[in-house]
């Protein structure tokens, strides 16, 4: 199996920028690499309120992470900007698969490249619901 590589910023859909803590470096020196999860959550979720598919406490549907996964390529340090990208990878009955691109300030290249799904439930009986024609629409606009 080949080692994944760096992307470039023209492969991701969406950015946002999201300022590292002086709490996220660890005594290497760099951000933790349970820090770039938060980074994963936050671009997703941000997102997802931006485009109104999500009112936290008041959805019906919310979105649970059934997997996650990262590659890391360069480090992150205090007090670095991440831009985050964004892309869908795969759209299901009830399930996304995201994409997301970190990359350090002006870097051409990601540091790290990860992926989560996200499995829609009834927010009460957290039983899969399918997605709506909304949702498909909007996370459509973020595949390749």
């Amino acid at each position: 199996m080949s080692r994944p590589q760096p992307e470039p910023r023209s492969a991701y859909k969406h950015f946002q920028a999201m300022p590292t803590r002086w709490a996220d470096n660890d005594v290497y020196g760099h951000v933790n690499n349970s820090v770039y999860y938060f980074f994963f959550d936050t671009l997703v979720n941000q997102w997802l309120i931006e485009q109104n598919l999500l009112e936290i406490g008041k959805s019906d549907t919310v979105g649970l992470v059934v997997q996650t996964g990262c590659d890391f390529f360069a480090p992150i340090s205090f007090p670095d900007i991440i831009h985050g990208g964004l892309r869908v990878a795969k759209i299901g009955t009830s399930s996304v698969t995201y994409e997301i691109g970190l990359f350090r300030n002006d870097d051409k290249a990601c540091a790290a490249k990860g992926h989560f799904v996200h499995v829609y439930v009834d927010e009460k009986t957290r039983r899969p619901v399918a997605l709506t024609d909304k949702m498909r629409d909007k996370l459509g606009a973020l595949k390749p």
